[in-house]
C-alpha cells in the first residue's frame, strides 16, 4: 500500500497560443519531466485554464481515448469527421480516436477543465473507426448524501463507457465531512484537488493535501481510502480509478 503526494512543482506546466491557454499536468507526456509519467491505463492528464480567448488549430490523434471535462466556461470543438459542439460548464466530451482524427478547439476566456487520455490496447484501437460523443451535465448521474456529492463521469452507472479500464468521479465534500472509497486489489486511485484543503487517510497513513496537489493511492489488496474536508471549507476533487499496471503491451510495444 502507498500514498504518494505530488506538489505543483513536481507537475509539468505548459501552454498554447502564446500563453493564452495554460496547463498544469499531473501526468505529462513521456519525456516532459513530470514526477508521474503514467498509471496503468491513465496516460495523460492536463488541467487547462484560458487566460484569454485561445485557439488550437487542427491537430491529429490516434488510438487513445481522450476525454475533456469542463469545470467552467465554454470550449468549442470541431473535427474532421464533421462533428461540431460547444461544451459548457459540467459537460463532457469523449473522443475514441481509433485509426485517426484531427480536431481543433476554441477556448473562451475563463474556461477551465481537464483533458485526460486513456490507453486501450493499441493493437486493436489503432484500427477502430473513430468515434465522438458528448454529454451535457444533466446526463451524468449525481448522488447527494450527507456530507458529500458525487458526480459519476466514468463507471457502470454512467452513460459513458471506454474500452480502457477506467472509472472517474467529481466529488465535493462538505467542510468537516468525510468521503470513503474502496479501492480493489491491483488498482490505484489518482486524485487531483480542485479546491479546498483535505486530509487523506489510507491504511496507516494520513496526509494533508492542498489545492492543485496530485495524489496517487496504490492498493495491493482491497482497501479503503477516506478523504476528510477541512473544517473551514468544502473540498472538491477529481478521482480516477485505473489498474496500477497496464494489463497489455503499451503503445510503444505495439508494432
Amino acid at each position: 500500500m502507498s500514498i504518494r503526494i505530488f506538489s505543483v512543482d513536481q507537475q509539468v506546466m505548459g501552454g498554447f497560443d502564446g500563453g493564452k491557454l495554460v496547463e498544469q499536468k499531473p501526468i505529462g507526456f513521456p519525456g516532459e519531466g513530470s514526477a508521474v509519467e503514467r498509471i496503468g491505463t491513465l496516460f495523460y492528464w492536463a488541467w487547462f485554464q484560458a487566460k484569454e480567448d485561445a485557439f488550437l488549430p487542427l491537430h491529429p490523434h490516434r488510438g487513445f481515448e481522450i476525454i475533456s471535462y469542463l469545470l467552467n466556461g465554454s470550449v468549442h470543438h470541431q473535427d474532421t469527421q464533421g462533428n461540431e459542439k460547444t461544451l459548457n460548464t459540467g459537460d463532457l466530451q469523449v473522443m475514441q480516436t481509433g485509426s485517426g482524427v484531427q480536431h481543433s478547439e476554441k477556448y473562451k476566456k475563463g474556461a477551465s477543465g481537464f483533458q485526460i487520455w486513456f490507453e486501450p490496447f493499441m493493437g486493436e484501437s489503432n484500427y477502430a473507426t473513430p468515434k465522438y460523443t458528448d454529454y451535457e451535465e444533466h446526463e451524468l448521474p449525481i448522488i447527494n448524501k450527507d456530507g458529500f456529492t458525487v458526480k459519476t463521469i466514468l463507471d457502470e452507472n454512467s452513460p459513458v463507457h471506454l474500452v480502457a479500464d477506467s472509472k472517474m468521479w467529481d466529488v465535493t465534500i462538505s467542510a468537516g465531512q468525510k468521503f470513503e472509497h474502496v479501492i480493489p486489489e491491483g488498482y490505484s486511485i489518482a486524485g487531483l484537488v480542485v479546491e479546498g484543503q483535505s486530509h487523506w487517510h489510507f491504511e496507516t497513513e494520513t496526509k494533508s493535501v492542498m489545492p492543485q496537489v496530485f495524489v496517487v493511492c496504490e492498493a495491493v489488496k482491497l482497501c479503503s481510502l477516506k478523504i476528510e474536508a477541512d473544517v473551514n471549507e468544502d473540498t472538491r476533487l477529481i478521482l480516477i480509478q485505473v489498474p496500477s499496471v497496464l494489463p497489455y503491451p503499451s503503445y510503444k510495444e505495439v508494432k
